[in-house]
């Protein structure tokens, strides 16, 4: 049933023909199955994450990316590949957990997962205490 105000026609359109009504008891109780494909989503991206990190050479830890996000670091093209030349070379001559330090910030690196471990903006670095490195490289 349309109504008309101010001589304009408006349709009643609470209901649209041919509308479905969706059955969610199983997603909303958290049935089995889609737990079983929550997880096997999870695993997938996770596989998916750590190939990318593999194939362009650095991963960055959970910890790392919210220390960055905190702190309003980024990292552009110019200082990934920094880091992934200090990265390479810190592997040539032994590190193993290293503090990498660049122009905008200082990144704690596991150099033999390729993995940024955590991040600290230069304002903040001269306050921090770097613990458990064997190495630190500077990056101009």
């Amino acid at each position: 049933m349309a109504k008309q105000i101010n001589n304009l026609l408006i349709p009643n359109v609470s209901k649209v023909p041919g509308q479905k009504e969706v059955d969610l008891t199983n997603r909303l109780n958290g049935s089995k199955e889609s737990k079983k494909k929550a997880i096997e989503f999870k695993g997938l991206l996770e596989k998916e994450v750590k190939s990318v990190g593999e194939k362009h050479g650095i991963n960055l830890s959970i910890h790392a990316a919210r220390r960055m996000k905190e702190r309003n670091l980024s990292v552009n093209g110019d200082e990934f590949f920094k880091i992934k030349d200090a990265i390479q070379k810190l592997k040539e001559k032994g590190g193993k957990d290293s503090l990498v330090i660049t122009k905008n910030a200082a990144y704690i690196v596991d150099v033999a997962n390729n993995k940024v471990v955590t991040a600290i903006d230069k304002e903040n670095m001269g306050s921090n205490v770097f613990t458990k490195i064997d190495s630190t490289v500077f990056v101009d």
